[in-house]
């Protein structure tokens, strides 16, 4: 398989640059970053309801953006309830935002597709002196929040998932194996797109020139891997909880769980390895590679029949979720 043609035809606006922030610090760094995503697309995201809360959460309060229209307030869910998700962008634990394509044109496109709602968590980032667990928690307060007012948008509480892209992933899976040790009721299902959930990763099995051509920025080495995870604990990998580093803890007990993983990634290994740790350990797993895609890819405009390939496997796994407890 070679990359993705669409995907292929916007790498030149990223050639040379080393990092996202480094893309930034060109003067024309936005206008470069904005037609990698392939913005000048004809595309409008789905037109759905949007509106703001603040869950209470013990770093102070959490953003959470909801999306659908659910039913009224104070209304509760009839049986069997509507689809729900409660979501974590990426961007490597100190970047990433609610307005970025993985965050608002997913959740708008999920709640088209579904009719369902999304709950997009505006998690603390790992920058300022903010480490772990400051992100876990705000993500757990999230879902808690969730889960106690889902039957208010329509969502069968029992039936509520929880996901995330990338580093999103590991603070989907970490909150997950959280609740999971302390007896709480889990999620429905995880849903989870190119996860990063090691902090080292065996090379990928491929010589593949398509990937190995890829920008810098799509690259990920072992250095940039222990870089990303020392600088969300605060400290050296070696210390890390396996609620911050969640890919090689036991997973037993774990609810379902969805993989949406992309063929020019060098992350897709942490996907492939998190999915036989699954396997294992009895967890059901639906494993998806995205052929000829890249990481993020989800970033960029639904525009691309890429993007909307990996939006239709995350719809119809959302719409699949059974009560797993």
């Amino acid at each position: 398989m070679s990359l993705d043609p669409e995907l292929a035809g916007v790498m030149e606006h990223v050639a040379g640059a080393k990092s996202f922030a480094d893309l930034l610090s060109d003067p024309s760094g936005l206008l470069r970053l904005e037609a990698f995503g392939s913005g000048r697309l004809a595309y409008s995201p789905p037109n759905v309801p949007v509106h703001n809360v603040k869950a209470p959460g013990p770093n102070g309060p959490v953003g959470v953006r909801v999306y659908g229209g659910g039913a009224k307030a104070g209304s509760v869910y009839s049986s069997p309830g509507v689809p729900g998700l409660v979501w974590l962008h990426g961007g490597g634990f100190a970047g990433g935002s609610l307005d970025m394509r993985e965050a608002d044109q997913l959740a708008r496109e999920l709640v088209h597709r579904t009719g369902g709602m999304v709950f997009s968590v505006d998690y603390r980032l790992a920058r300022k002196g903010v480490h772990f667990p400051v992100p876990h928690h705000d993500v757990l307060a999230a879902w808690l929040w969730a889960t106690d007012n889902a039957g208010h948008y329509g969502v069968n509480p029992a039936m509520l998932c929880l996901g995330g892209a990338s580093a999103g992933a590991n603070l989907a899976v970490g909150a997950a194996m959280y609740l999971n040790d302390i007896g709480e009721p889990l999620p429905a299902r995880m849903l989870l797109a190119y996860p990063f959930l090691h902090s080292g990763l065996p090379a990928l099995n491929s010589s593949d020139a398509a990937l190995h051509a890829l920008p810098r920025l799509l690259r990920f080495t072992a250095d940039d891997c222990r870089a990303m995870v020392e600088n969300y604990i605060g400290g050296p990998v070696g210390t890390a909880s396996s609620y911050a580093v969640p890919g090689d803890a036991d997973p037993r007990g774990m609810p379902p769980t969805s993989v949406l993983a992309a063929e020019y990634d060098d992350l897709r290994a942490s996907a492939e390895r998190y999915v036989l740790c699954l396997r294992e350990a009895g967890v059901p797993v639906n494993f998806h590679i995205e052929a000829g895609a890249t990481h993020g890819y989800l970033n960029h405009s639904a525009g691309m029949a890429v993007v909307q390939r990996g939006l239709s496997f995350l719809a119809e796994e959302l719409e699949s979720a059974k009560r797993f407890q």
